[in-house]
């Protein structure tokens, strides 16, 4: 059987998301998405977290897909929903270390959204929801986490990676791995296959 000639790029810098699809056997180059977020964001029902992730994701796709329109591009993307507000990426470790200490024993949302793109068109988005249990950790576990993951956790809009010691934060979480990773793998597997950059 010979291998699918359609071309995939990923217009996202996020290292989880090249280990997931790397990880799954995918073919795919890189090429990041120059996009401007925060008015994006600014545009979008703040109390909506899921369809803003959903938003970002055909946003960096169309972006990237209108400069190689003959490729198929997946864009990505995630928001995260606490406390009735949608939480961005921390600024300093010490931010992160307040974020944190306000979300333990308590629970939040991360909405993981991705959009498929080919000739300037997105031919299919969608968002995929994980909810998360942080466990009512104590000051000294913070404390060593933070200075065990460092400022690796300011890359991440939940200032964790749950791939990491980021685990340890969690009493449970609800819904699925790669959702939590930053993409809803199995949903986009399935439409590369349809899209014949996957083997069916």
């Amino acid at each position: 059987m010979s291998a699918p000639s359609e071309r995939l790029v990923l217009a996202s810098k996020s290292a989880a998301r090249r280990a997931m699809l790397e990880g799954a056997g995918v073919r795919f180059s890189v090429q990041v998405a120059d996009v401007d977020e925060a008015a994006v964001k600014t545009a979008h029902d703040p109390a909506d977290a899921a369809g803003l992730a959903e938003e970002l994701a055909r946003v960096k796709a169309l972006a990237v897909s209108r400069h190689d329109p003959e490729s198929w591009v997946l864009g990505a993307d995630q928001t995260l929903a606490f406390d009735g507000a949608l939480v961005s990426k921390a600024g300093s470790t010490a931010e992160a270390r307040a974020r944190l200490w306000s979300m333990r024993g308590r629970t939040h949302h991360l909405h993981s959204g991705a959009a498929l793109a080919r000739n300037g068109q997105v031919v299919w988005s969608g968002v995929d929801t994980a909810e998360m249990r942080v466990r009512a950790f104590s000051e000294a576990f913070l404390d060593a986490y933070l200075a065990a993951e460092g400022e690796v956790l300011l890359a991440c809009v939940g200032s964790y990676r749950l791939e990491g010691m980021g685990a340890q934060l969690f009493e449970a979480v609800d819904g699925d791995y790669f959702t939590v990773l930053g993409m809803p793998l199995w949903p986009v597997l399935a439409e590369l296959r349809r899209a014949g950059v996957l083997i069916t």
